[in-house]
């Protein structure tokens, strides 16, 4: 496993995303992810699986200490003492006495930005949280959030994959020394049938979606793919031997378009 040193943070540069598991589904695929291999486990609130999640890595006897888990905290929790209150709730669903680390798990405009970085900060003196971050910030909001935050911030989480460029992100959270963390990093399976994703493939005798988690990883970017299955999960992790050279990477990274990106709600930030 390689991992990305951010802020003081070790992060696993491959993780498991658990945004729509729930249930038996939910702790069986974590347990079976721990047992594979991963170390690093992506939940939040608002995805209704944090007990599952603790559940899981239970289940799977590797040691909590082993495990980089990070949680994010919804948006209408975003007042101070909301914020601290809903971290501690998180806590008690996972069972754990802290995470890894604690998000924002979405700009809220409606909430002064320095407040919520107040608490957030806070969340990590009182020991809630090893490190905390931000998800779904633009390149404005990274600058605004660094300048306020009374502690560091390790991760900016956005959606990342070949078909959405995240060059100018990327570069802000580099300039902050923060890590880029990328969700959907396969685009939600869009790009299994991609054919210079393919082909790049077939000449390492890798899958399409191997091939774009090892392009991630090979940018210092962590990535967090979800899978119910557990094939899945095995072929997610086995991309550490080997390697794209310059002229892949470029082609991939050729493949973004404007209509790149499949995550966005009314809410969502003036994207760069």
């Amino acid at each position: 496993m390689l991992y990305v040193e951010a802020n003081g943070a070790r992060i696993p540069s491959i993780g498991l995303g658990t945004w729509e598991l729930r249930g038996r589904v939910c702790a069986r695929v974590v347990e079976q992810a721990l047992r594979l291999g991963y170390r690093h486990i992506d939940t939040a609130q608002v995805y209704e699986n944090e007990r599952e999640v603790g559940e899981g890595l239970r289940s799977s006897h590797v040691k909590r200490d082993d495990v980089f888990v990070t949680t994010k905290v919804w948006t209408t929790h975003f007042a101070p003492n909301d914020l601290l209150r809903s971290a501690k709730e998180s806590l008690v669903r996972l069972r754990m006495s802290d995470v890894d680390l604690l998000l924002l798990h979405w700009p809220n405009a409606h909430v002064p930005l320095a407040e919520t970085l107040g608490a957030l900060a806070h969340a990590k003196e009182l020991g809630l949280a090893r490190h905390i971050g931000v998800s779904n910030f633009t390149v404005g909001l990274i600058e605004e959030a660094v300048a306020l935050c009374p502690q560091p911030l390790v991760c900016d989480q956005v959606e990342y994959h070949p078909y959405l460029d995240q060059t100018k992100v990327r570069d802000a959270c580099a300039q902050a020394g923060m890590a880029l963390v990328a969700y959907s990093p396969i685009a939600k399976g869009h790009i299994k049938s991609d054919a210079v994703l393919t082909r790049i493939g077939a000449a390492h005798r890798k899958s399409a979606a191997q091939v774009c988690l090892r392009w991630l990883v090979q940018q210092d970017v962590v990535a967090i793919p979800r899978s119910s299955k557990i094939e899945r999960l095995s072929e997610n992790i086995e991309i550490f031997d080997f390697t794209l050279d310059d002229a892949e990477m470029a082609e991939i990274s050729a493949l973004a378009n404007d209509g790149g990106r499949l995550t966005d709600f009314g809410f969502a930030p003036k994207w760069d």
